[in-house]
């Protein structure tokens, strides 16, 4: 479960990216903020897999994979989010070590994860300064800020992450220096992939609580589901799904593939199916009238847990700007 698509030679399950987004809308049908962090476990076991050395590779995969050991993925800064390639956190070569200074914002497994995968600044400004290196819980300058108040997501901890001249071995670098950013925006194609699963599967969860609900509660001496206008506010909800669905599998299907275009396909897969999602959670929510502002009926958490969803991994606004890019470069050319 740690590794969905790493390869089985390297002790993963060997899974396709199809597979992983079934499964990881199987997993969020049960609780989204535990089958997204999951997620990141899977995020950060493939770069690993991807770029580090045989030596890190042999010892952090097994556990990793095993969800034995934890891992988070710091690239999110207090003053870099969107505009992520304007991280400040550096790494200073010192002999054979790094030496990081800097903080990492809304770190999911902040103080709790054994290893962290931190982007950090080796050369100047831009992209094309940023390495990734591991750091491991217990190294020396490496502190956790408390545990974030969040509106949703509170089955996992959310921490700032920091580095006071917190020194690593400068084996702890993955793949080339100078290299980090291309290998973050590799792996959050995938990690697009799988957050909108966990979207999806808690957005099916969400209808099929209201549709049960309906079909029991009364009003005006009928069933909620026979008034026909309620019935077309299932119908429309079950579309968007079902839409959201098809396009997410096709995504991933261009990503396994390795298609041209396919990073577009994930940032269109990510912005819709999330949008999707949470607009059919809030349906059913309001579908359960008050009830579903309350929190026995477990409709409010999902739409609380989705409503990250369209900011993480990408906002869905900076997902619209990817999209453009590439469909008007496709013009270009």
């Amino acid at each position: 479960m740690g590794g969905v698509c790493v390869p089985e030679e390297n002790g993963g399950a060997g899974l396709t990216r199809l597979d992983s987004v079934l499964l990881f809308e199987a997993l969020s049908y049960g609780c989204p903020a535990i089958a997204a962090f999951v997620s990141i476990e899977n995020l950060c076991a493939g770069m690993i897999t991807a770029h580090a050395g045989e030596e890190l590779r042999a010892r952090w995969l097994p556990r990793l994979l095993a969800l034995e050991s934890l891992a988070s993925y710091c690239l999110t800064e207090p003053g870099s989010g969107s505009d992520a390639a304007a991280l400040a956190t550096r790494a200073t070569v010192d002999g054979n070590h790094y030496v990081l200074n800097g903080s990492k914002a809304f770190i999911s497994g902040g103080s709790v994860s054994d290893v962290y995968l931190v982007m950090a600044r080796t050369g100047g400004l831009g992209p094309k300064g940023i390495s990734a290196i591991l750091v491991e819980k217990g190294t020396p300058g490496l502190s956790f800020g408390a545990n974030e108040r969040k509106m949703g997501w509170n089955a996992q901890p959310t921490a700032q992450v920091m580095f006071d001249n917190c020194r690593v071995p400068a084996s702890n670098l993955l793949g080339e220096e100078g290299r980090g950013f291309s290998y973050a925006l590799a792996g959050l194609d995938g990690g697009r992939l799988n957050i909108a699963a966990c979207s999806l599967g808690a957005a099916q969860a969400a209808l099929d609580k209201a549709i049960a609900y309906m079909h029991e509660r009364k009003a005006f001496g009928q069933r909620l589901d026979q008034f026909q206008a309620l019935q077309f506010r299932l119908a429309d909800m079950e579309t968007q799904l079902q839409a959201a669905r098809v396009f997410l599998r096709q995504a991933a299907w261009k990503f396994e593939h390795k298609e041209h275009d396919a990073t577009k396909f994930c940032a269109m897969a990510k912005r819709f199916v999330t949008d999707a999602a949470f607009a059919a959670a809030n349906e059913a929510l309001q579908l359960h009238g008050g009830y579903g502002y309350l929190q026995d009926f477990g409709i409010e958490k999902i739409v609380r847990d989705l409503r990250v969803h369209q900011i993480l991994e990408g906002t869905n606004e900076v997902m619209r700007l990817i999209v453009a890019r590439a469909l008007l470069e496709e013009h270009e050319t």
